[in-house]
């Protein structure tokens, strides 16, 4: 009599979208928290918040705690 098993394998692996959605993220939180000088909100309020600078005030001191100066 003859037995037969069968070897099962699982993969177990990072889908590689989740890589890519949190590639994403990163890069719009690092251009929100680093770089952002009221771009974003300009598409809104358009030359004004460049004055406001909205974001830039609310993370303003996690951008020196991250290392980015500001002024």
């Amino acid at each position: 009599m003859s037995q037969s098993r069968q070897i099962t394998t699982s993969k177990t692996g990072v889908p590689i979208i989740a890589i890519v959605a949190l590639a994403i993220v990163f890069v719009a939180g690092l251009f929100i928290v680093g770089f952002d000088q009221g771009h974003i909100f300009s598409v809104v309020y358009g030359e004004q918040a460049f004055e406001d600078l909205y974001i830039h005030e609310l993370t303003h001191d996690m951008r020196h705690a991250a290392g980015f100066p500001c002024h």
